[in-house]
């Protein structure tokens, strides 16, 4: 019998030559052919396809799991650059900025734009497309639209799985926006391979990063809307605030004054994106920190998996019968365990 090393590498493989997956001989079920055709499609650059898998993402359906794992050859190309900062800061404007200045380049972009969620749908707004919608109808450029509530396995592993799929479908850039620096917007930047945090000549901005906690996660500042009163204030404190604590680090985040209206600093700005995943993929970090991720992901998944028994086990009728007593009575360590451990083999 195989050990686990050995099961979990059982993948199928994406034959370059021909474009497409090619799975293992065997016998399939319907859903296991339907995600190999899905895979299939989504390899060979199928953008209907695509769309499709990240529905499945979004809508957590367990099929994606197949669909991923048939995938995973194709992936690891990109260079996945997160965007994050506060709402009004211009990050859409500056990633559609970056967008052209990619494309003149001849690179494929993939785009997830975390939306705020309609109060009535739960849905995304979809602002983040509007104001990217020049680039519709350049099939070099795929722009989702994710809404930042309602995902059951986290908004993070989403936005992982999504970046993911277009990696896997041929996107060699890929954008990751969220809107504000909440703990849910910085585990999706944990996602990227490149982190830019966009401030704007607000008062206090650069008081808010250190209290938001994003230093530690950005490899490059943008002070946005430059142009603008305040704007050279906050460039200097954003320098000191570098100096003084990523002074002796490999990578110092530079700090760039950009104008998105404009186009001003976008240049420089991709200059800097590839500098820094050249850095770290020269001096190992990049490899690091996809290390770090996949730890991540595993638990992530152990989690939703344990979440998700221990929720069905609470709704059986034994569980209900013990729950019904004297709360008291109640261990909730022992009921844990027996959840986590029903054949009373402890992990410890």
């Amino acid at each position: 019998m195989p050990g686990i090393g050995a099961s979990c590498r059982l993948n199928p493989r994406y034959n370059e030559a021909s474009a497409r997956v090619v799975m293992p001989s065997g016998n399939y079920t319907r859903s296991q052919m339907l995600a190999h055709d899905l895979a299939g499609r989504l390899a060979a650059g199928d953008v209907r396809a695509l769309a499709r898998a990240i529905r499945m993402v979004e809508d957590r359906d367990p099929e994606i799991a197949r669909v991923l794992r048939e995938v995973r050859s194709r992936t690891g190309r990109a260079h996945i650059v997160g965007v994050t900062g506060p709402p009004g800061s211009g990050k859409s404007t500056l990633c559609d900025q970056v967008i052209e200045r990619w494309r003149s380049q001849g690179h494929r972009v993939g785009v997830i734009a975390v939306d705020p969620s309609s109060p009535f749908s739960g849905g995304a707004i979809l602002g983040d497309r509007i104001r990217m919608q020049r680039h519709t109808t350049d099939s070099g450029v795929f722009i989702r639209s994710m809404a930042a509530r309602g995902h059951v396995g986290g908004l993070a592993a989403a936005a992982r799985e999504a970046v993911r799929l277009l990696d896997a479908g041929g996107r060699d850039r890929c954008l990751v926006e969220t809107v504000g620096v909440g703990q849910s917007e910085l585990e999706v930047m944990r996602t990227a391979d490149t982190t830019v945090v966009v401030t704007t000549p607000a008062a206090g901005d650069a008081v808010q990063i250190i209290k938001a906690g994003i230093l530690e996660i950005a490899d490059i500042f943008v002070v946005n809307k430059a142009d603008l009163p305040g704007a050279a204030k906050v460039y200097r404190d954003l320098k000191d605030l570098v100096r003084q604590t990523k002074g002796h680090a490999a990578w110092q985040p530079p700090v760039i004054q950009t104008s998105a209206q404009t186009g001003n600093g976008v240049d420089e700005l991709v200059e800097a994106l590839d500098r820094h995943h050249d850095a770290i993929a020269t001096g190992g970090e990049l490899e690091r920190r996809r290390r770090e991720r996949l730890r991540a992901e595993v638990e992530a998944i152990v989690v939703e998996r344990s979440a998700d028994r221990a929720r069905r086990a609470l709704h059986e009728r034994t569980m209900e019968d013990e729950l019904a007593g004297d709360l008291r009575d109640v261990d909730p360590y022992a009921l844990a365990e027996r959840i986590l451990n029903p054949n009373g083999q402890t992990g410890r």
